[in-house]
């Protein structure tokens, strides 16, 4: 890894929503799309949507921390997907769609830990966040056709009607973490 740059895995149901919105945001570098969290090795989408592989659908994004910070990532993740909702974001479910932190170090699992108990003291919620914060494990990335999957398929109904709304949601709160 490059000086200054960092890496962060998260899970929050399918990995075209959260792509769509951090290719957006100041700082990040890249944004791909793939597959963690289960034992076996190379997963495939199809597999994968089985729900029985034990992985989740994740984006894997590279920031530079000098321009965005990973309590920010964090911030920006808790806003664009629901962290009650266990196994499942909307319509998606199973355990592919799990909300999940996966952790590159012993630092970035306590700032997710201070993050959520700061939305929990606070009440943000009005369920329990049920987010799962754990170490990250081999990244598998996605087939190609699944980056910047809703750059190049905007018009696509599950971009405009899944999508969509989670990136007009980004630029709404955060406006001012935008990409120039």
């Amino acid at each position: 890894m490059k000086e200054g740059k960092e890496i962060a895995t998260l899970a929050g149901g399918c990995f075209w929503c959260l792509e769509a919105v951090y290719d957006q945001m100041r700082g990040v570098e890249s944004v791909e799309s793939g597959y963690m969290g289960g034992p076996a090795p190379n997963p495939s989408y199809e597999a994968v949507c089985t729900g029985r592989t034990g992985h989740a659908e994740v984006v894997q994004i590279t920031f530079d921390h000098a321009a965005v910070s990973f309590r920010e990532l964090l911030e920006v993740f808790f806003v664009i997907h629901d962290p009650t909702q266990l196994n499942r974001q909307g319509n998606d479910t199973g355990t592919q769609y799990r909300s999940a932190i996966f952790c590159h170090s012993p630092e970035q699992k306590a700032v997710a830990e201070a993050v959520i108990a700061g939305f929990t003291n606070e009440k943000v919620f009005d369920r329990p966040i049920v987010t799962q914060v754990v170490a990250a494990e081999p990244f598998y990335i996605a087939e190609d056709y699944h980056q910047e999957y809703f750059a190049r398929n905007p018009t696509q109904g599950y971009c405009q009607a899944v999508v969509n709304p989670k990136v007009a949601k980004f630029r709404t709160h955060f406006a001012e973490k935008m990409k120039t």
